[in-house]
């Protein structure tokens, strides 16, 4: 080990030496060279220097930390805190109702007027439903100072059947109506004894219709529905009745909403034995194409609804075309956010009237009409809606509208002197004797004013109101007959957990009818006002429980003795209670 470490000695003493013995310059006989042998350099960590002066950075003066200031102002409060535990806490929404699906009402008042009504359905378990509905009402006493039978009858009956199927759902109905009234609006001290007596005054309507339709989910026709309807009264009249309805939802790229079409296709055909002179029947048989593109929309705050509606109609018996294009806009604009909002339009549209919807706007027509459509070549309105202090929101509107061949109810004149019962051998019929109406078609230009308000007071009490103000510019007729100027009504709700109250006033302003000067065929006529009335009404009743309630219902509370129709009298005070079963099977 010695002997080792000796010899290392000695090599590196004598590589130094030679090192520095080497370094010298040595002058050569032949050439003078320079030779510089430089060993390798191993670095080691120990050789590295670290560096001693810190990089200096300046902040710009936004960048400079601020000084937090603050100050700490304490107040002594008085703490009421008391802890308590086990305590849940909740709103009190009161007791829930409990809903059934059936029903069956019964009653019976004076006038000797019995009342039925219920509803029963059911649901299955293969995603079905099946109902039936009924209701009658009828009364059999007659009113104070008529001289005829005013008694009527209501009965109507439904029968349904719903399917619930993997793309769509269709629904079937069966409907049926039978009415009875009595033309007994005679005009007083009109007739003698024994034409009162020889006058068959009943009138008996008819009705029955099927109902189909289908929801389709996830198509281009979004719905569709065909109904077919048949309508008759005691006279032979008949009417039938076929529509088509089929509403298209059809997505358009270029627009990123979908374009809605409403088509519709329409048959009317009916006759009525004669026609108010006795001489010819009356045909009709109108044909109606529709089709009404609608495209809805949101542009910088307004809803915009743009459409069109193309008619295309053809009237078999008079040999009447029509084509008729009316627009169909509507634009909304919100002004205060779910307080006001202001909107407007213009539209028009082609209706087919038939002898059903007339008797049920007045049941005393005659069997003898003319038959046409009415042309609402112009309907333009403007007006406001919104919510006060979330419990009063409000409607105004204001509106022109122009209609060719508007229909208008006009008292028919009598065939008789007050005496006969009969001309030329014929039997005058029981609405011949001034106690019917028949409607007169003109050209009417109106400006209306409609106003309407509801108020929840609280949870318990609301209050509705609206009324309607009209202008009538007619082209022929001297009046727009039987139509109010001004009429209105106000409603008034009550309801807690075991009674109910509704209270309504309905007020119908003057009307105008014809009083003749001579019997028919005279046509001679001038103006009849028919005095304007008030009608209080009263609907409350009592629940037991959930099952069992009574009701009442008080129709002309202050008994007043107004006309609804040209000597057509009303009922005076009518009072009407029952009970109501509610029931699941």
């Amino acid at each position: 080990m010695k002997k080792g470490f000796l010899i290392v000695l000695i090599l590196c003493a004598f590589n130094v030496f030679s090192q520095k013995k080497n370094n010298e310059k040595v002058k050569d006989t032949l050439k003078t060279e320079v030779v510089e042998v430089v060993t390798t350099y191993n670095p080691k960590i120990a050789d590295a220097n670290k560096l001693k002066n810190n990089p200096s950075v300046k902040l710009l003066e936004k960048t400079k930390k601020q000084p937090l200031k603050y100050n700490i102002f304490s107040v002594p409060v008085a703490s009421t805190f008391v802890p308590k535990s086990g305590v849940v806490k909740g709103i009190d929404v009161g007791l829930k109702e409990r809903i059934y699906d059936n029903f069956i009402a019964a009653g019976f008042g004076n006038y000797t007027s019995p009342y039925f009504e219920t509803f029963l359905h059911k649901h299955t378990r293969f995603k079905s439903e099946f109902g039936l509905s009924a209701r009658y009402n009828a009364s059999f006493d007659n009113i104070a100072n008529t001289v005829l039978n005013s008694h009527f009858s209501n009965f109507g009956a439904s029968v349904f059947y719903k399917q619930d199927e993997r793309y769509f759902d269709w629904k079937v109905t069966l409907n049926s109506e039978r009415n009875q009234y009595n033309w007994y609006g005679i005009t007083p001290n009109s007739l003698a004894i024994n034409s009162l007596n020889s006058i068959e005054e009943n009138q008996t309507y008819n009705y029955f219709n099927v109902d189909g339709e289908i929801d389709l989910l996830d198509s281009y026709i979004d719905k569709s529905n065909f109904s077919f309807s048949y309508f008759s009264d005691v006279f032979n009249s008949s009417e039938f009745l076929v529509s088509l309805n089929t509403d298209l939802d059809i997505p358009i790229s270029f627009i990123k909403k979908s374009l809605k079409i409403n088509t519709k296709i329409e048959y009317l055909n009916g006759e009525f034995l004669n026609n108010y002179s006795n001489t010819n029947k009356l045909n009709y048989s109108i044909f109606t194409a529709k089709i009404n593109p609608e495209y809805n929309n949101t542009f910088n705050g307004f809803s915009v609804k743009l459409g069109t509606k193309v008619f295309s109609s053809l009237d078999g018996k008079n040999r009447i075309n029509n084509f008729l294009v009316y627009p169909d806009i509507k634009i909304q604009k919100e002004i205060l956010k779910e307080n006001l909002q202001v909107y407007g339009g213009v539209s028009g549209d082609l209706k087919t009237n038939n002898y059903r919807d007339f008797s049920e706007d007045n049941p005393f027509v005659s069997p003898t009409i003319f038959i046409t459509q009415t042309a609402e070549k112009m309907n333009a309105f403007l007006g406001f809606s919104g919510v006060l202090n979330k419990s009063v929101s409000f409607n105004v509107s204001a509106s022109f509208k122009n209609e060719q061949d508007k229909p208008l109810f006009l008292k028919n004149n009598s065939k008789s002197d007050g005496i006969s019962t009969s001309a030329n051998g014929i039997n005058f019929r029981g609405y011949e004797y001034g106690n019917s109406f028949g409607i007169v078609y003109d050209d009417v230009k109106t400006s209306s004013f409609f106003a309407e308000m509801s108020y929840e007071f609280s949870k318990q009490i609301t209050f509705e109101t609206n009324f309607q103000i009209d202008s009538f510019n007619t082209t022929t007729e001297v009046e727009a007959w039987n139509l109010p100027i001004f009429q209105g009504n106000l409603i008034a709700k009550y309801k807690n957990e075991k009674w109910y109250a509704t209270s309504t006033i309905l007020f119908i302003g003057n009307r105008k009818d014809a009083l003749y000067a001579s019997n028919y065929p005279s046509n001679d006529k001038t103006s009849l006002t028919i005095p304007s009335f008030f009608d209080l009404n009263l609907n409350g009743g009592y629940f037991f429980n959930d099952k069992f309630s009574a009701f009442l219902k008080i129709n002309n509370l202050l008994n007043n003795n107004y006309q609804r129709f040209a000597n057509f009298e009303v009922q005076g005070f009518q009072i009407l209670g029952g009970v109501t079963c509610k029931f699941d099977f």
